[in-house]
């Protein structure tokens, strides 16, 4: 038996701390896949927020989530798909949702679709912003999971700024880990943040 995929382990580290009934946000919509992941363990009580700045992002997502709830109705939690990047989620997102978000997910770089153009990607200022806003809005003891792709261009200075910004957290407020392939440094990886209970950021 093999390690877990990066994606696998970004999402075994949210379904431990995204429960029924949570909020949760999908930074980078991307095809949904962890749209549809979020909205699935949050359940119908819950509540999924969704940035992209790509159309065609939000309808794959969008036609994603209606495949899935033809199959199980009830199963999924309401999701609101917005064409905005994650650089807005604190001015976007409901202000009675700060301190209460269980999970924030981002899945780096660009839009992994056949026809899309690899050239539009994910940039360190816009996701720094993003990681920070998460940051505020998590309830203690929530978790950030950001897959990172340094193999592809611009992707390693975003990797980098990543790393940087989660090993400056103050480790009262948050402590973060790597779960990485260290034989390949092209290979994608995912840094977690969990926010510390009691922590006041």
């Amino acid at each position: 038996m093999g390690f877990m995929s990066v994606l696998s382990f970004a999402h075994k580290l949210t379904a431990e701390r995204l429960q029924q009934g949570g909020r949760a946000i999908d930074a980078t919509v991307g095809t949904g896949a962890d749209t549809l992941f979020l909205a699935k363990a949050a359940g119908p009580r819950g509540g999924v927020y969704g940035f992209d700045i790509q159309p065609a992002a939000l309808s794959l997502a969008e036609e994603r989530l209606r495949l899935a709830r033809e199959e199980a109705p009830a199963a999924l939690s309401p999701v609101t798909l917005l064409l905005h990047s994650h650089a807005a989620m604190a001015e976007t997102v409901p202000q009675d949702w700060c301190g209460t978000v269980s999970a924030v997910m981002f899945n780096l770089g660009y839009l992994p679709a056949g026809d899309a153009d690899k050239t539009i990607i994910t940039e360190p200022e816009g996701t720094l912003a993003a990681l920070e806003a998460a940051l505020a809005l998590l309830r203690p003891g929530g978790i950030i999971t950001a897959v990172l792709y340094p193999g592809h261009d611009g992707g390693d200075r975003e990797a980098a700024a990543v790393m940087a910004w989660a090993a400056e957290l103050p480790s009262g407020k948050a402590q973060s880990i790597v779960y990485r392939q260290l034989q390949r440094s092209t290979a994608p990886y995912v840094i977690a943040v969990e926010k510390k209970k009691g922590a006041d950021l």
